[in-house]
C-alpha cells in the first residue's frame, strides 16, 4: 500500500497525469478531431445529396482507395449502394455553415445544395456532383463494402481527384484552406499557419 502511494506521488510529482474513464459510447471521440468531408452522390434519377462526415480515411496508395463510413438509415447510404460511386469533397471553414446543415439535414424532405447555395459541377468518371466551394474533389467508384457494427464502410476507388492549385501543392496550405475538423457535437476547429517538423528524425 505504501508503495502504490508512492507511486502516484511520485507520477504526480514527474507531471503525470492520471487518466479518467471515458465512456465506451463516447470512445470514437478520443480519436477526434476528424477531417469533415462532405460526400456527394446521386440517385438513379441523378438527384443528388450531401452528407457530411468525419469517418473518411484513404486505405490504400495503389490503386488509390477511400473509405467513408455512413449508417444505414442516412439516405446517403441507400445512395451509394444504387448507384455504386459518390464524391468526396473538401470543405474549408469558410462554409462551415453549409457543412452543419447538410450533416443534420435528411435529403428526404430537404434539398441540400438549393437551401444550402453550394454549386453542384458535373463531374468528369461519375454522375455524382462535385462541390464548387469545396477545394479538392475525389471522384469514387464504389469497390467493396462491410458492415460494421451501426454503420457501413463503403470503399471507393479513386478514378479522378481534383484540387485548387493556390491551396493544395503536394500538401495543402493552411493559410489558404482552413480545414474543418470535427471535434464533437456542432464544435469544430481549423490547423494553425504554422507548421512544425520533429527536431530530430529517426533513421533506420
Amino acid at each position: 500500500m505504501r508503495n502504490t502511494t508512492s507511486n502516484v506521488e511520485a507520477k504526480k510529482h514527474m507531471g503525470e497525469k492520471e487518466k479518467v474513464e471515458v465512456d465506451r459510447s463516447s470512445a470514437y471521440l478520443l480519436l477526434h478531431p476528424m477531417h469533415t468531408v462532405l460526400v456527394s452522390c446521386v440517385d438513379k434519377n441523378g438527384e443528388p445529396n450531401i452528407i457530411t462526415l468525419a469517418w473518411a480515411m484513404p486505405t490504400s496508395i495503389d490503386p488509390p482507395m477511400v473509405a467513408v463510413s455512413i449508417a444505414p438509415a442516412r439516405r446517403s447510404h441507400a445512395l451509394i449502394e444504387e448507384t455504386g460511386e459518390f464524391v468526396v469533397n473538401i470543405p474549408t471553414m469558410d462554409i462551415l455553415d453549409e457543412t452543419m446543415f447538410c450533416g443534420t439535414k435528411s435529403g428526404r424532405t430537404h434539398d441540400k445544395f438549393k437551401e444550402t447555395g453550394l454549386t453542384p459541377l458535373p463531374a468528369e468518371r461519375v454522375k455524382a456532383p462535385l462541390i464548387r466551394e469545396c477545394v479538392a474533389h475525389l471522384e469514387c467508384k464504389l469497390r467493396s463494402q462491410i458492415s460494421t457494427g451501426d454503420h457501413t464502410i463503403f470503399v471507393g476507388e479513386v478514378v479522378r481527384a481534383r484540387a485548387d492549385e493556390n491551396a493544395f501543392k503536394r500538401t495543402y496550405s493552411t493559410k489558404r484552406a482552413k480545414m474543418i475538423f470535427h471535434l464533437g457535437g456542432n464544435r469544430f476547429a481549423t490547423l494553425k499557419q504554422r507548421t512544425s517538423r520533429p527536431k530530430r528524425l529517426v533513421r533506420r
